[in-house]
């Protein structure tokens, strides 16, 4: 894909062949990461139809909100930008707004989407959980003039449209399609797509239990389960293992993996595979839904703890 964002085209990705799992079984890695160099996998499919939106209703701007290396607030920076619209990004943690330049030279993430043209709005954690009140929203619209508003993470039914189209014709021959999970909108779409002879697996990069209610919210299919052993403490948070296995898959395979997202789901698969829960002939399509941007701001965090860091 170009790097100028047609929102009008039609947009496919490639499945590469990865490795055989034991007992006849294939794995499969859907290259999302790949559709765009600036707003990559699933958020490209989120933001589609969101920014569509936006300029059916003629608005100017585009307002949303995420934490300080949030992969949601870079790619809407460049979607926006690349669409022609404003960009508005709420930040979680008032504290980076104190000394700007200083928090830009250290977050490649928020001096990204700043070099995008997005304004950012530094909020206190406590104001942040209220984000999706009616009384925080209208003051940001008192500061900020009209706005369309895309929620944290970019879910919602456009965006879960959006994903939908992740899943081609091709893609029917798979037994199982995975994918990671944040706020839900990636696999409601996929599992919108998907036959019902196919089972979706959902690997939560959070903890809790919220995600299926989320879900249940886009689809009334039953043929998906939440895998929620491999989130590894939360999001954003890791082990030293899964930073070698992310290192390892990168030497075996040449393919880059985030440590949120893709990291956790891929090292999930590998893990069942070798508990034997696949059945033997299985054919499994995992979905790679980007976030690679993300990588040097875990890389400081490694480095500051005489870690490891993830090879780029």
């Amino acid at each position: 894909m170009q790097k100028v964002l047609d929102l009008n085209s039609e947009i496919y990705s490639k499945n590469q062949f990865i490795t055989g799992l034991g007992n006849n079984v294939q794995l499969w890695l859907k290259r999302e990461d790949l559709l765009h160099p600036e707003v990559s996998g699933n958020k490209f499919r989120k933001l589609k139809y969101n920014l569509q939106q936006a300029l059916a209703q003629n608005k100017k701007k585009v307002l949303t909100f995420g934490g300080a290396f949030s992969n949601h607030i870079a790619a809407t920076a460049a979607a926006a930008k690349l669409s022609g619209l404003e960009s508005v990004g709420v930040i979680r943690g008032e504290e980076l707004g104190g000394n700007l330049e200083e928090t830009l030279k250290t977050n490649a993430t928020l001096n990204f989407a700043v070099s995008q043209g997005m304004k950012l709005h530094f909020v206190s954690r406590s104001d942040y959980r209220n984000k999706t009140a009616p009384g925080f929203i209208k003051n940001l619209q008192l500061k900020f003039g009209e706005f369309y508003l895309v929620p944290e993470g970019g879910t919602n039914s456009l965006a879960v449209k959006g994903c939908a189209e992740i899943l081609s014709e091709e893609d029917k021959a798979f037994h199982f399609v995975c994918t990671s999970v944040g706020t839900g909108g990636t696999i409601s779409g996929i599992i919108n797509a998907s036959e019902e002879n196919q089972q979706i697996l959902g690997f939560p990069a959070l903890k809790g239990d919220f995600l299926s209610a989320e879900i249940e919210k886009y689809s009334g299919k039953q043929n998906w389960e939440l895998i929620s052993g491999f989130h590894f403490g939360g999001y954003a948070r890791y082990k030293p293992e899964l930073i070698e296995f992310i290192n390892n898959f990168k030497t075996a395979y040449g393919i880059q993996l985030d440590p949120v997202y893709t990291g956790k789901m891929l090292y999930g698969i590998f893990e069942l595979a070798r508990e034997s829960y696949f059945p033997e002939n299985s054919r499994i399509l995992a979905i790679h839904t980007g976030g690679l941007q993300g990588i040097p701001g875990m890389n400081r965090i490694l480095k500051k703890k005489q870690l490891p860091l993830i090879q780029i």
